[in-house]
């Protein structure tokens, strides 16, 4: 899924949604186009950026906004959190 793909179906904006790669919340596969790249964002990814934007959009700092968005996702998914959700990037 490319990025303007996940612009829009998240209604986030783009300096967010790189702070989050920035972060290392989420790891977009990087495409070479000639002088430049584009960023390939698995469904995993979608996932996660989907419920870190929801507890940013409640009021949480990022860090704790993840934290929570793993936890949440852990229970989706019937893991304790150290699976392939948790990154195990904690760090603000």
């Amino acid at each position: 899924m490319k990025t303007s793909e996940i612009l829009q179906q998240i209604n986030i904006p783009r300096h967010k949604l790189y702070y989050l790669e920035q972060k290392g919340y989420v790891t977009p596969q990087r495409i070479p186009m000639g002088d430049l790249e584009t960023r390939e964002y698995s469904r995993e990814d979608l996932t996660k950026i989907k419920f870190i934007w929801k507890y940013l959009m409640l009021g949480f700092k990022h860090k704790v906004a993840y934290e929570m968005a793993m936890k949440e996702l852990a229970s989706i998914n019937g893991t304790n959190g150290k699976g392939a959700a948790s990154n195990g990037v904690l760090e603000a």
